[in-house]
């Protein structure tokens, strides 16, 4: 399938909504910036960027969310992850921490965590959330399998029922594309590490997202 060019392809989507969930522990580094990149690319992709990127504003009917595990309640986010999405172009401000709450779980049609850890928790807190819960790189990596043919045209049916269908899809795949080792699914806690480290988190993260952006929208990146 070749991916149509970004703008309009929001309009296909009648009021229906599909909801990301990013889970991190404490909701002030990792989930954040995965968050905010997650609302950016999908921005750039489908040409209707919220303004003041709102939590609760779809972007052609998808709403981006964080929280964490033991999250940090009403906090800001950590400066240093500010300054990873500042590099990446990307609006850090109005940020609040919240802590995961069965709620999130609940309205999540798709939750994506930093570790095999948060994964576990999550599907642990029940509402059947075991299909829809994966690590960010664990579900880049299922997605890469996924023949973007055999998905919904986000022009003709909306971005809403092609990323369901993606996340069927990913799910039926995971018994099967396993991970090359234990690590290869964790994207690693930077709180309190340098901004070097908290950079090349933020790179693994942006990395990660790319092809599940486009996977999800069925636009690459013009850039």
């Amino acid at each position: 399938m070749t991916a149509p060019e970004g703008r309009g392809i929001g309009a296909a989507v009648t009021g229906d909504t599909f909801r990301i969930l990013h889970v991190s522990t404490g909701n002030v580094c990792r989930s954040p910036i995965t968050e905010r990149l997650t609302r950016h690319a999908l921005s750039h992709r489908l040409g209707d960027p919220p303004p003041g990127y709102a939590g609760g504003s779809p972007i052609g009917g998808l709403i981006v969310e964080s929280a964490g595990t033991w999250g940090h309640e009403g906090a800001p986010m950590e400066a240093n992850a500010e300054a990873v999405l500042t590099d990446f172009g990307v609006d850090a401000s109005g940020f609040v921490g919240r802590e995961l709450l069965d709620e999130h779980v609940i309205r999540a049609d798709l939750v994506l965590t930093a570790t095999r850890d948060h994964r576990a928790q999550v599907i642990s807190m029940g509402h059947s959330a075991g299909l829809r819960t994966f690590t960010l790189k664990e579900f880049t990596r299922l997605v890469r399998a996924i023949d973007p043919a055999t998905l919904p045209d986000p022009l003709t049916e909306g971005v809403v029922e092609r990323a369901r269908a993606l996340v069927r899809a990913a799910a039926a795949l995971r018994g099967w594309l396993l991970a090359p080792s234990a690590e290869a699914d964790e994207v690693y806690d930077p709180y309190g590490a340098p901004i070097t480290f908290f950079q090349s988190i933020g790179d693994e993260i942006n990395q990660a997202l790319e092809p599940v952006v486009t996977a999800l929208t069925g636009v690459r990146s013009r850039t």
